[in-house]
């Protein structure tokens, strides 16, 4: 195995472990706002700044091995594609976080009723995440367009979520402070599962070397946006 790829591996560890610790943040939070466990939401909360360094220390290796090593064609793309991924994970922490911090709040508040629509979205969502992260380190095309499907059950729940949470409010607008952070919670979960889609689709690019949204990016002009963005962090 020569440099390149031990470094590599070592990268796409990092990102496993990355990925790891924003799932379990995931688990954690919405575990917390079931249960109404405030010392859970609060250890989700306490990770944040490690899941933020790691994702730092990922790009900033991505970084360095484009300086010096110059890779070509699919190293690069996995490289470009692991400074996506850790991105997005990071964001995935800080829904994760803000899912918890509502979960506080919560606790200390009334319980309003049974949670219904957010158990299957987060259930649904956790699924993609730890998809997504299997796609990447299996480089699995399959799973990732398997990923890609189940965002619109999660959109499809974030809607059911809203219906139901206005109907109660028309009926109660006492309860329209409750409400509401039950309907942030559906949006950061929903959320979440956006960026285990871009994740998947981030995949696919690396993989095969297209992309399924937007313009077609080619691997010349991404080298020189990378070698662009380098040279303005010196």
């Amino acid at each position: 195995m020569g440099i390149l790829d031990n470094e590599l591996r070592k990268l796409k560890e990092k990102i496993l472990i990355l990925g790891c610790l924003v799932e379990e943040g995931i688990r954690k939070s919405v575990k917390a706002l079931i249960d109404r466990d405030i010392n859970l939401a609060k250890q989700v909360i306490s990770r944040d700044n490690l899941i933020n360094g790691l994702e730092v220390d990922i790009n900033e290796e991505c970084i360095r091995l484009i300086a010096l090593r110059q890779p070509m064609a699919k190293d690069l793309r996995f490289i470009t594609t692991a400074m996506k991924i850790s991105t997005d994970l990071e964001r995935m922490g800080d829904f994760a976080v803000n899912i918890a911090e509502r979960a506080i709040e919560l606790a200390q508040e009334p319980f309003l009723k049974p949670f219904v629509n957010i158990p299957k979205m987060a259930e649904i969502t956790e699924s993609m995440v730890e998809d997504a992260i299997n796609a990447f380190v299996k480089e699995d095309v399959d799973m990732c367009y398997d990923v890609i499907k189940r965002d619109d059950k999660v959109d499809e729940l974030l809607q059911n979520n809203h219906n139901e949470l206005f109907g109660l409010m028309i009926k109660n607008p006492n309860i329209i402070p409750l409400a509401l952070k039950r309907m942030f919670i559906a949006k950061y979960l929903e959320r979440i599962a956006d960026h285990a889609t871009n994740i998947a689709e981030m995949v696919i690019y690396m993989v095969e070397g297209k992309m399924i949204r937007g313009s077609f990016v080619t691997e010349e002009i991404h080298k020189l946006c990378l070698e662009d963005f380098i040279s303005r962090q010196k």
